[in-house]
């Protein structure tokens, strides 16, 4: 005589049209403990923080832009000077315990004017970015999203672009929009306040607005080129959406990761442009001063007062070398290849 089982049998008959009620008994705890959970759901920007985040090099990173920003911004705050300030009896001090980096020829705190420095390499880095990003991301999105013959004109006028010497566009910039610039802070109240920038400052982000949003559009053009063959864009084209929402809800969300991360490689490059163009004369009007401008003044007692050029240089090193590794670690985590 056959032995029994306890459990009924739950083999399926293909030939059946029965349910089996068995198969939809609830598991036992045994076979529940059996599933093993590998890794919880997470999203894209969740992932990518924790990984930033295992980085070590990028949190220091990122804490040194964090202190730099105290730096320049909330620094100045707390000194008893100002970055045009005259000490008279107080020139040419080398650094001590009341002027921590020393002063200038003038008797102004050097400190303070590493400050102002620093706030305004961070501004124009910012500003650039913010730039390249709004032009750069519209541009490709349009040239990509089109195609043909318009994105073939829409990239030639950037091939044009990138043949244009920049230093060139700077110089002549700041030859003729001074004068303009000029009347334009003094009849306007609200550009007044801006005066002490100089027309240098705004040369500067025009040129930025002119000719450094290249590398961002071709970048957002490929993305947009590789994106709007997926199923989800077809579907919104098929639902009957404009070219522009397509474009603003379903393409630019998707190309997120590549522009946060070329807008962040971006800064240090105008940082370092500011500081070139300021260390040969073209940058921002004294008496405030950029981190070029301070290196271009301490160059005459470069052997005498060596601090006066390594406090801002080093400033420049460390802004440019923070916001590289950040950008570095950012492409890392943003890229799904990199996954382990």
């Amino acid at each position: 005589m056959e032995k029994s089982n306890d459990r009924p049998d739950t083999r399926i008959n293909p030939f059946s049209m029965h349910i089996n009620p068995a198969l939809f008994e609830k598991a036992e705890e045994t076979e529940k403990r059996e599933l093993v959970i590998m890794r919880e759901s997470t999203s894209l920007w969740k992932d990518a923080m924790r990984r930033f985040r295992k980085n070590k090099f990028a949190m220091v990173a990122l804490g040194l832009i964090i202190l730099l920003f105290f730096f320049a911004f909330i620094g100045p705050l707390l000194l008893p000077y100002s970055y045009d300030q005259f000490n008279p009896g107080e020139e040419d001090q080398a650094p001590n315990a009341v002027h921590l980096f020393g002063t200038d020829k003038f008797g102004r705190d050097l400190l303070v004017r590493n400050m102002y420095g620093a706030r305004i390499s961070l501004s124009i880095g910012i500003i650039a970015a913010c730039l390249t990003l709004l032009i750069g991301s519209i541009y490709g999105s349009v040239s990509g999203f089109v195609g043909g013959r318009t994105d073939n004109i829409m990239m030639r006028i950037i091939d044009i672009i990138y043949s244009i010497p920049d230093l060139l566009i700077v110089i002549l910039l700041s030859v003729t929009l001074k004068r303009p610039l000029e009347r334009l802070m003094e009849s306007s109240f609200l550009l007044r306040g801006l005066s002490t920038l100089g027309p240098a400052f705004f040369s500067m982000l025009i040129v930025f607005a002119m000719l450094y949003w290249g590398t961002m559009a071709r970048i957002v053009r490929g993305e947009v080129l590789r994106i709007k063959e997926q199923e989800y864009v077809l579907a919104g084209r098929a639902l009957g959406a404009s070219q522009s929402r397509i474009i603003r809800r379903h393409i630019l969300p998707n190309c997120i990761g590549p522009i946060i991360v070329t807008a962040t490689l971006q800064i240090p490059a105008a940082i370092f442009t500011e500081s070139f163009l300021s260390f040969i004369g073209l940058g921002i009007s004294a008496p405030l001063a950029s981190l070029g401008s301070m290196v271009t003044d301490a160059l005459n007692g470069v052997y005498t007062y060596p601090t006066r050029v390594l406090f801002p240089a080093l400033i420049i090193a460390l802004i440019i070398l923070a916001f590289n590794t950040v950008g570095d670690s950012l492409r890392d985590v943003l890229d799904p290849r990199m996954k382990k």
